[in-house]
């Protein structure tokens, strides 16, 4: 088995509100076309570990989480920001996300398996190294990342963030190391309104324009991410894998189709073939039309898989 499934139930149970986008619909919606599709059984299925607090000390500040542990609420919801909410099971669910994404390195990194996908929530590529923001708590991406330097002392590691939302707390993470390449497409100007003039080196932005459809965004690919990673060589690549840049997910307004992210996660495949030893995680960031969500979760993995070509 080439691909690791990684999730727990415990995602399940965090809940910001029946009328949140952000809702425990959206990890069935992409298990339940992974069964339709029958490409479920064919996946080396796993529970996700809690992190522990080295995993995220790593990348956060031990006051955010102190204080993360205290605001958390016994009932009810508390709120972080306008759109970030905390329930009775939000920090259980915020630690197996996390440690979905340790589990998934260890596995890819010890050869178990080639990639893994962690089909997890609450996402994280918002949450900066001191505040949660954008639905997001802990950036689970970014805590693979530190464990994959730490623990297996790589030099470099990439991110491919196609979410339609520029993952700032990645980059925030991340943006005087340079042994971590970020290359990330997204709509602009659109929240959390930044990352547009923020490139450097190691940090590859490309902002795209709303109305933006797949031959811009294959371009932008083309041009800006693959040389970076072909002169970057990573060791392993980790992938934000929001799909809510699908025209038919009204949180945005990009235009992208499922052949889109079948398209990309090719292109990442053969960056990791060529320099990784075809090491990828990859993690669930945004995603909000249900049905576009499951259909993209579904084509990408099918790639990880080796089941489809992008």
């Amino acid at each position: 088995m080439q691909t690791a499934y990684i999730t727990h139930s415990a995602c399940l149970k965090h809940s910001m509100g029946s009328d949140h986008p952000e809702s425990p619909a959206r990890l069935r919606a992409i298990e339940d076309q992974l069964i339709a599709s029958g490409i479920f059984p064919l996946l080396q299925q796993h529970q996700a570990p809690c992190v522990t607090p080295q995993q995220l000390a790593r990348v956060h500040s031990e006051s955010y989480l102190k204080s993360i542990e205290t605001v958390a609420p016994q009932h009810g919801l508390i709120s972080l920001d306008p759109d970030t909410f905390m329930n009775p099971f939000t920090l259980e669910a915020a630690y197996r996300a996390a440690g979905a994404v340790v589990l998934g390195t260890d596995l890819v990194m010890t050869g178990k398996v080639e990639n893994a996908f962690c089909n997890i929530r609450p996402p994280g590529h918002h949450a900066t190294h001191d505040r949660a923001m954008g639905f997001c708590f802990f950036n689970n991406v970014a805590v693979g990342v530190a464990h994959a330097l730490t623990q297996y002392e790589l030099k470099r590691v990439a991110i491919a963030d196609f979410d339609v939302h520029h993952g700032n707390g990645t980059e925030d993470i991340f943006k005087y190391d340079p042994r971590v390449m970020l290359c990330s497409t997204f709509q602009h100007p659109f929240y959390p309104f930044c990352g547009a003039d923020s490139s450097s080196a190691h940090i590859i932005n490309v902002p795209l324009a709303a109305g933006t459809n797949h031959l811009v965004f294959r371009t932008a690919v083309t041009q800006h991410w693959l040389p970076a990673l072909e002169s970057f060589q990573p060791e392993i690549i980790f992938i934000s894998a929001g799909f809510d840049a699908h025209r038919e997910d009204d949180m945005a307004h990009l235009n992208l189709i499922e052949s889109d992210y079948s398209w990309v996660t090719e292109q990442i495949k053969m960056i990791a073939g060529k320099y990784a030893q075809k090491r990828i995680v990859s993690v669930l960031e945004g995603g909000y039309a249900l049905h576009a969500l499951g259909r993209s979760a579904t084509a990408h993995i099918k790639v990880l898989c080796g089941l489809q070509v992008g």
